[in-house]
């Protein structure tokens, strides 16, 4: 049993929609319930948002990901976002005066509601599918709610204006985190997450972290600094880089991240949702990489 970000009509659930049917999925609140969930046995993986290509990394996810009880990302789903702007059957565009949408939502198409709807008031808060569920009450206060197609549908609402954000090309990415367990088999067009944690804070920190990547070929597709909340000026690195555990360059780097780090959190290796692989530059291919332990070999006995 899988279970999700809710509610149900979220970009979430509708991320978990591309590859399971849903229905005996649970959705929780918040981030953090979804993967406690999955600690505590209830669920057997969960699906959350950990980035947008508009917004960057997702805080929660991040942060509850790194702390706690060890999970594992066993799978990511990319998912375009677009929004549109759903309302109450027999509304017309010129009728709404007051929108609710989540935050997000409200960032993407903050320029469309300016130059269509400057008048508008947009309050912020909740999901964009609990911002459907507000509008469809004939009571409430909203006229129109932002949100996805799913969600806008699922409460009977009809849209008054269709793809309405900011960045046509916007995607989000989603993943499905379960306890450890090992990593699915190298496909050639992996992804690796993990958290690295200095020593101290000192003069080329992140650099020696770099350092073990780039010295061995490994590209990053993120990096974002976390605080680890136990002072001031203190943070983590959150990483994903290019490859599997199993690809003797990767392996290499987080061996070298475990000698020079107080702690390198391994958050699995799976196949990237978009199949492009890594260019892999000279000498740091699998054969390479076994051509040199062979000629090491040889060296010792010879």
């Amino acid at each position: 049993m899988l279970g999700y970000f809710g509610p149900a009509g979220t970009f979430t659930h509708q991320a978990l929609l591309t590859f399971d049917d849903g229905a005996d999925a649970v959705a929780y609140a918040t981030v953090a319930q979804a993967l406690d969930a999955v600690r505590a046995g209830e669920v057997s993986a969960a699906v959350v948002p950990i980035e947008n290509s508009v917004e960057g990394g997702v805080s929660a996810t991040l942060d509850f990901l790194a702390n706690g009880k060890r999970l594992m990302i066993t799978r990511e789903v990319l998912l375009p976002v677009q929004f549109n702007l759903y309302a109450r059957p027999g509304t017309t565009i010129d009728q709404v005066k007051k929108v609710i949408t989540h935050p997000h939502s409200a960032a993407q198409t903050r320029s469309w509601m300016i130059a269509n709807l400057p008048e508008a008031l947009v309050t912020e808060g909740g999901s964009n599918a609990t911002a459907a569920k507000e509008v469809s009450d004939p009571t409430s206060r909203y006229d129109a709610a932002i949100c996805g197609r799913i969600a806008g549908e699922m409460y009977g609402l009809e849209p008054v204006a269709l793809e309405i954000a900011d960045n046509p090309d916007a995607v989000t990415r989603f993943v499905v985190v379960s306890l450890p367990t090992a990593p699915p088999p190298r496909t050639g067009a992996d992804k690796t997450t993990l958290v690295a944690y200095m020593h101290a804070d000192h003069s080329g920190a992140l650099l020696e972290i770099l350092d073990q990547f780039a010295s061995r070929g490994v590209n990053l597709t993120r990096i974002e600094s976390r605080p680890t909340k136990t002072g001031l000026g203190n943070y983590c690195f959150s990483i994903d880089a290019e490859g599997h555990l199993a690809d003797p360059r990767l392996a290499e780097a987080l061996q070298g991240l475990h000698r020079i780090c107080a702690d390198v959190v391994f958050l699995g290796s799976y196949a990237r949702a978009d199949g492009i692989a890594p260019e892999i530059a000279r000498g740091f291919s699998d054969t390479e990489y076994t051509n040199a332990e062979a000629w090491y070999a040889k060296l010792l006995n010879p």
